[in-house]
């Protein structure tokens, strides 16, 4: 979630006394006081850390909470899961973000609900991810049910101090993990925003992917994004030159893909979902045409590929994504007649190219399915926010018949990096309205 507003209010308690002449009596200590105290004392928490506060009155810390491998067998092992509070307040709301993968770099960061509710937040790591593996890497113990289990428990841990309304978000995956957290506990949280994120519910159909790329954007630049992916591949041997050699500069390997000429088909296969999702607006005058030197081809599709992602340096940090994916999230494959007679890899598009062999693949087509009928049938308090121009949400959350409260915006001319800010602003007033709702802030006006 790129371009949000920051705009923060930071509430002080200020405790005063009447002078009476006399000395005055000890006062019970503010809820507020000694934060770090009172989150190092809930069971099986640990603090790492303190960063320095953006605000005045804030407290930033960065924890580690132990929770089983198993929550099924909660004596069969543990690990570690990682997480960044940033409190203001046991007074204020408290939001739960996942990007559903690893802290990043800035997981003090706050997210638009954070903001909008000038609440405190709790970033967390998904298991697998990062440091927040369990021991053994038992991959069978990374599901969704599993995930879903460690938000439940460490919202009940916390909600002991934060008794105020609990908001939960995240963008792309941290979206769909904020969703599956709901599916199986929908009562830990007053309501759920979730932006760009994905419902894949039949892993075997994508023809919904296929017509979006033929409806987005306008007719010319469709065009000139097929016409890029067939000269890239009719220079394969000048791009793929370059590629192995840039990953031999790097120390980059391709021995999970295989080699530099499959990772590069199966970048160029995916360039047109990868342009819309992440181009900005403008992004087509800068498609390559036929008189484009080779140099100038190859940096274009390795920026908007990320041709990085295919090395194996990459693809270790992410198995967890696409292990999920392979087994019960899904995703999208591309047909492409318009570049027949250029591949060499059939298949290249499964998601056993991107995991090691090692380790078993085995799809559950019932998981997905089973989100989508909950959020229809009997989801409440849930947002969804998506861009107009996203190719990742072709397939997306609806609310339904048998929903409550639930509503799904969209930011026009947008890709997938959104905001409840970027919404027309009839949208963004619901859409504002609705979240302080949900947070027990109907009296407080809308920014």
């Amino acid at each position: 979630m790129k371009n949000v507003t920051r705009r923060l209010l930071t509430l002080f308690l200020m405790t005063t006394l009447t002078a009476t002449g006399l000395s005055a009596p000890a006062l019970a200590q503010p809820p507020d006081s000694n934060i770090r105290a009172r989150i190092e004392a809930i069971p099986g928490m640990r603090v790492l850390g303190e960063r320095p506060a953006a605000t005045a009155g804030q407290v930033v810390l960065d924890l580690a909470y132990r929770q089983p491998s198993d929550h099924r067998h909660a004596d069969q092992g543990s690990f570690d899961q990682r997480l960044t509070l940033v409190h203001k307040s046991t007074r204020r709301p408290m939001v739960l973000y996942s990007s559903g993968y690893d802290l990043g770099p800035s997981p003090n960061r706050l997210t638009e609900p954070t903001e909008l509710l000038d609440a405190n937040q709790i970033t967390t790591e998904q298991r697998f991810f990062g440091t927040s593996r369990p021991e053994g890497s038992d991959w069978s113990k990374l599901t969704i049910w599993q995930a879903a289990s460690d938000h439940h428990r460490l919202i009940t841990a916390l909600k002991k101090i934060y008794r105020g309304a609990w908001i939960s978000t995240g963008g792309s995956k941290g979206g769909m993990t904020a969703v599956y957290h709901r599916r199986f506990y929908p009562g830990d949280v007053a309501g759920t925003v979730a932006y760009s994120a994905p419902n894949n519910t039949d892993d075997q159909d994508d023809t919904a992917y296929d017509a979006r790329l033929e409806q987005v954007g306008t007719t010319e630049c469709r065009a000139a994004i097929k016409s890029a992916q067939r000269e890239a591949l009719i220079r394969r041997e000048a791009m793929t030159e370059r590629y192995a050699r840039w990953a031999d500069g790097e120390q980059k390997t391709f021995q999970t893909i295989g080699s530099a000429d499959r990772a590069f088909e199966l970048a160029v296969l995916r360039l047109p979902m990868m342009f819309w999702m992440h181009q900005p607006t403008g992004g087509c005058a800068s498609i390559p045409t036929a008189a484009t030197t080779d140099d100038a081809l190859y940096a274009w599709v390795a920026d908007v590929t990320q041709l990085p992602v295919y090395t194996d340096q990459t693809l270790e940090a992410f198995t967890p994504y696409f292990y999920q994916l392979g087994t019960q999230l899904g995703y999208a494959q591309f047909t492409t007649p318009y570049l027949e007679g250029l591949l060499r890899y059939p298949g290249i598009q499964e998601l056993r190219t991107y995991v090691p062999r090692d380790i078993p693949l085995r799809f559950q087509p019932s998981a997905m399915a089973d989100i989508d009928r909950w959020v229809r049938r009997h989801g409440s308090s849930l947002m969804f926010v998506n861009g107009e121009n996203d190719i990742a949400v072709a397939e997306h959350f609806r609310p339904g018949s048998g929903s409550y409260d639930s509503h799904l915006f969209n930011v026009p001319d947008a890709n997938h990096h959104i905001s409840i800010n970027g919404l027309r602003p009839n949208d963004a007033q619901q859409a504002i309205a609705a979240l302080r709702r949900w947070a027990g802030q109907t009296g407080t006006a809308i920014r």
